[in-house]
Parts: structure tokens; sequence; C-alpha cells
């Protein structure tokens, strides 16, 4: 059982100031004294205050005052450990309320904040080498921001924003790769669309945002690629990059709300089929957890398979809106700028894990896959057999009959797409 402190302080054990020091107590030698002082410094909480409530007994009257004395501990502890001797009543530890709280804690959606802020201005390492987000944005222009959602400037210095960042894993570092190429005119409206559609999705309980890409292919062989593994022996791999046993193209699906990552890992060409069947895979594993909403909004990189200009993607998606009877509304990044898609993180956590490993069998790397870890859940991966051809591309006429079900933003007609399971809409 468990008592407070004040529950087992029931009587005092002083008396009056004056004593007499060595009345009634057995004479101690030095060196014995000394083994004590040493056994008590090496024990902690209850052990310890056990200890000296036994000590306390059997060689100083049972007074706390005389432990006090010769054995250097506090007197409470000596009262409290007796009492605990007495009754067989432990007192609660407490240790973790002790000591400064950190500022996240003492403000509890503060965190929340400062990842909202941070997702919308962070990209995945380029290399896929750590699962780092690195910012554009300063700790300052964080605490800006985040005054401008109410907190006042006296809750927290820049400094205190700055150490947040890192504790989540969002880090200001100049890295040449990071820095985009080339910036389209429409970039900052893009940018400014996306962060007002995805805002809208994570609030409306009828929508599902979800971020969606294909990783580089993994070549299954005796390759190494980069990485290091804790072993006594390190695994040999081919010294040259021989042809490799196969090709995998591993698709990815996070679900942003809770986190989940779906594989689908294709066995031929990245072509827009593929990562339509991927898609239509993906809601078959997972229908019954989102088939509760509306809408399913997907973040996209605008790449040439997926691209809102790549007919054959079009007239697929048309086709998986009609099977589910969803809306589904592409929302594009633009050019360069696709490591901020939210994937792209989860792509760079699961390198840094596996980089290390010889990924010699296409079993061993789904087994792998699925070892890893993002926010706390394992994906669930599965795979396509099938062989895709590329050039595949709808007729004129096809192209005119899906043509009424998609909607384009008038102000980013290739960059926000709506697509409808039937023309009413």
């Amino acid at each position: 059982m468990s008592f407070t402190y004040k529950a087992l302080r029931i009587k005092k054990y002083t008396k009056s100031r004056k004593y007499d020091k060595t009345s009634g107590m057995k004479k101690i030698n030095p060196q014995i004294l000394k083994s004590f002082k040493s056994a008590i410094q090496k024990l902690t909480g209850y052990k310890r205050r056990i200890f000296i409530a036994e000590l306390t007994k059997d060689y100083f009257d049972g007074s706390p005052r005389k432990a006090e004395c010769y054995l250097g501990v506090g007197r409470k502890t000596a009262v409290l450990g007796l009492r605990e001797l007495e009754t067989g009543f432990v007192c609660v530890e407490n240790f973790h309320e002790r000591g400064r709280k950190k500022t996240e804690e003492k403000f509890g959606n503060l965190k929340n904040d400062i990842s909202e802020i941070a997702d919308a201005e962070g990209q995945a390492d380029p290399k896929f080498q750590t699962d780092l987000i690195y910012l554009k944005i300063t700790a300052g222009e964080t605490k800006k921001m985040l005054e401008k959602k109410g907190y006042s400037p006296e809750n927290f210095t820049e400094r205190t924003v700055c150490n947040i960042l890192n504790r989540q894993g969002y880090k200001l570092r100049k890295v040449r790769k990071t820095k985009p190429l080339k910036k389209i005119p429409e970039t900052d409206a893009i940018f400014e669309n996306i962060r007002k559609e995805n805002k809208k999705a994570d609030t409306s309980p009828d929508i599902l945002r979800i971020s969606a890409d294909v990783k580089a292919k993994v070549r299954v062989g005796r390759f190494s690629r980069g990485g290091k593994a804790r072993r006594l022996c390190p695994e040999s791999a081919l010294d040259h990059d021989y042809a490799p046993d196969a090709v995998l193209a591993p698709f990815g699906v996070l679900e942003t709300d809770s986190g989940q990552v779906t594989i689908i890992f294709g066995e031929s060409k990245e072509t827009s089929d593929f990562i339509a069947d991927a898609l239509e895979r993906w809601y078959e594993i997972r229908k019954t957890k989102i088939s509760k909403y509306e809408e399913l909004l997907i973040n996209l990189d605008n790449g040439p398979s997926v691209g809102s200009s790549r007919t054959q993607f079009l007239k697929r998606m048309v086709a998986f809106a009609k099977k589910t009877g969803k809306i589904i509304h592409l929302i594009y990044y633009p050019p360069y700028h696709s490591k901020y898609n939210a994937i792209e993180r989860f792509w760079g956590a699961l390198e840094k894990y596996w980089n290390g490993k010889i990924l010699d069998k296409a079993r061993k790397v789904f087994r792998i896959a699925e070892k890893s870890s993002w926010k706390n859940t394992h994906p669930i991966v599965d795979s396509l057999k099938k062989s895709y051809k590329t050039g595949v591309r709808p007729t004129d006429e096809e192209i005119e009959k899906y043509g009424h079900y998609i909607q384009r933003s008038e102000s980013l007609p290739k960059w926000d797409v709506y697509i409808f399971p039937n023309i009413e809409n």
C-alpha cells in the first residue's frame, strides 16, 4: 500500500532540544559508521529510508536527531522511514512532478500549433538519409506566427521556440539540394492554396487527406546502400552493382490524420495505371476505416505519371471516384517542391531504417518495410504482380466522356482538380 508523507507523520519522534547524544546508544566503530554512510549513499527511495530507519532503531535509540547527527541524513527522512517500517505502508514518490516542466507541457496545444506551422513550411531530406524535416522559416518567424494565433510574447522566447522545433525534429539547415532549382510564377499561390485546402480537410469530419507518391525504385540484390548496421561481423555486398534480381517500385499512401502508411510494391514500370491500381488496393485494404468519409483529398507531386495533364491518370481517377462513390480532390505541389509532400518524410525514415541492410530478396524488402515505424505505427505492406505498359492513352471519345466529371480551379487549373463520382455534382 502507498501513503503520503503527512498521513504517515502521526507522531513526533523528537522530544526536547536538550538531549544526551550518547545516552542508551550503542558504541559504533568509526570504520563501521563510515560503511553505513557509504551504503546510504548507494541506496535510493524506499530502500534508503528503511535502511536508515533500521539503523536508527538498532544504534541510535530510535532517535531521528541522533541519526541526523551521526549519519548525516535528514531528520524528516529518518522519521518517514520509521513510520514506514512500523506501519508497512510505502510513501508515494512523485519524482516526475519535480523540476521545471517543458514549455509545450505548460501550454497544451502549443506543440500542435508549432507542428501545423512547421509542416506547411517543411520538407524532407532530399537524399533521404535522415528523417529530419528541413525548414525555410526561422524560430523568430515561427514565434511571430504563434503570436498571431493568440499566444502572448511573454509566454516564451525565440530560443524556447527553437528548442521545441529541434525536439520535434524540425531543423533549420543550409542544404544546397533543398533549394529549388526553379520557381514558376504560380509557386506562392500554389502553396497558399495547399495550406488552405489542407487545413480545410484536416478540420472537416467528412474529408480524409492523404499524401501519395512513388519512392525511388529499389534494386533487389546483394548491393550496399551506404548505411551502417550494428553487427559483430558486417554483411558482405557485391563490389560492383551488377544487374539486380528484381526492381521494386514502392508506392506509399500516408493518412495524415492517423499517421498510418500503406506501401504497395510494384514489380513493373511506374505508370498511371500502376498508381491508380495501387490507390484502389489501398482503398480495399482500408475500406472499413475510411468508408465514413465523403471526400478524399490527395496531395501529389505533379510527376509525369500523376500530373493533371496526364489523360490516362485522370481517366483512372474518374473510374476510382465512381467505384468508391467519393469525391476525389487532387492538390498538386509545384515543380521542384515535391519534398514538401508529407509522404516524403516517411520515405526518409524508411531509407534511414533499411540503408544498413542487404536487400537481396523481395520478401526481405517487404518484411523490413513492415518492421519500420512512423509515428508509432507500422506500415501496411502489399504488392501488385501485374505488368504495366508505358504510353497508354485514352481515345478522344473517352477523354470527352470523362471530362464531364472533372472540375478545375479557375485560378489554378493545373494544381487544383475536383473529380466527382456523378455528373450531377
